[in-house]
């Protein structure tokens, strides 16, 4: 039984407790890793919840494929906020987080073997999700300032492709895709009969007067775009562990085969909660996005100090910035010297699957100004001495 290799042997692992273990065995250190918010969920996302302990049947399994009540608060949302009808072609699953709804998505529109195309840097857990399922990732680089390259995009596709995934707003580069390219990917999806994979896990965290663009709202392209989102970040949801998938209609026989066997229904208390978030006054986001936005702003400002031995791309949205530092160090070598000599964590690019130099991701949403403050200046006091060091 020793020699038996799992088919988790060539999964990459999870890059956040690795990190994590290295922070707890460094006291006070300031991490600029996870990709969460500082700020808690919605008050009505907590005065809701009585009504889940008054109904006894509560306890029980509740629909897969979600409670109505928060399916119709989805549907509202979706009409208003991202432009997308639900109609007799398409449909919303909730699910367990958006990791939970892109597991179902690649679990039901491919077999083993086949191709699904990742623009890199990618998100590491699609990544995972599709080795997981013995398909394989097909990587397309992004350019310069980490924008889609539809061109190559439509060059990589092959017999076995079976999607095109976009996040936007990007993690981990922070960048928005345009209407424009988005539009063209997914024109590229109906024209090769494969589906685009629209991630819009940060769909509200937009700045400088940026709009986000759902490719779901595209005329005439419901049958094969499949949108995935989150409470997690825009309502401080992250461990109520609730998102949503809107899906064409002929994919519903198989999420709820998927979901069933893995989740049976997404917890109930967790619907509950979650209705009461999206029932909340909408300046509860837009009161967290302005705070957020200020703290991208210190940042940024920050970061100009170290622009000597460091790339950093323009962006407009999610959290994060994505760096490019000019050296040829192991990246998490650096990593690991930034948490145990300069007590500030981030999160190496080569997770993301940028293998071809020194990269970074700096997430700034789960930190008040004044902890951001700190932590940047650690990071730029600690990348001068390590590349003075060098230099000398």
């Amino acid at each position: 039984m020793s020699d038996i290799i799992s088919r988790m042997e060539p999964i990459q692992s999870p890059i956040i407790p690795i990190v994590g273990e290295l922070i707890q065995k460094n006291p006070g250190t300031i991490s600029l890793g996870q990709g969460v918010v500082s700020y808690p969920p919605p008050q009505e996302a907590i005065e809701i919840l009585p009504k889940f302990l008054a109904e006894p049947t509560n306890n029980l399994y509740k629909a897969v494929e979600g409670i109505p009540p928060l399916l119709a608060a989805i549907t509202f949302k979706l009409q208003n906020f991202n432009k997308i009808e639900i109609t007799d072609k398409n449909c919303i699953v909730v699910t367990a987080g958006s990791n939970m709804a892109f597991n179902n998505a690649v679990l039901a529109i491919t077999t083993v073997g086949d191709e699904i195309i990742l623009n890199t840097p990618y998100y590491f857990n699609h990544e995972m999700a599709i080795k997981m399922a013995g398909c394989h990732p097909v990587l397309v680089a992004t350019d310069e300032n980490y924008q889609l390259r539809p061109e190559a995009i439509s060059q990589a596709i092959t017999e076995k492709t079976r999607a095109i995934v976009t996040i936007s707003p990007n993690n981990p580069t922070g960048v928005v895709y345009s209407k424009e390219s988005l539009f063209h990917i997914n024109q590229i999806c109906r024209e090769r009969g494969i589906y685009h994979i629209s991630d819009e896990a940060y769909e509200y965290f937009t700045y400088d007067g940026v709009k986000h663009t759902s490719p779901g709202s595209f005329a005439d392209s419901s049958e094969y775009t499949i949108s995935i989102y989150s409470l997690s970040k825009a309502y401080g949801f992250a461990s109520w562990r609730i998102g949503y998938m809107v899906i064409p209609k002929k994919l519903l026989v198989s999420v709820r085969k998927i979901q069933d066997t893995i989740l049976i229904c997404p917890p109930v208390v967790s619907q509950y909660a979650a209705l009461g978030a999206l029932q909340s006054d909408p300046e509860y986001i837009n009161q967290n996005i302005a705070a957020i936005s200020q703290v991208r702003e210190l940042v940024l400002e920050s970061l100009k100090n170290i622009g000597d031995f460091c790339t950093i791309a323009p962006t407009a949205g999610a959290f994060y910035f994505f760096l490019r530092i000019h050296t040829n160090m192991d990246t998490f070598e650096l990593v690991t010297k930034l948490i145990q000599e300069h007590q500030v964590a981030v999160i190496p690019g080569t997770t993301f699957g940028m293998e071809d130099g020194c990269y970074l991701r700096v997430a700034y949403g789960a930190l008040q100004q004044e902890t951001a403050k700190e932590g940047i200046e650690r990071l730029i006091k600690g990348l001068k001495r390590i590349f003075g060091d060098m230099e000398t």
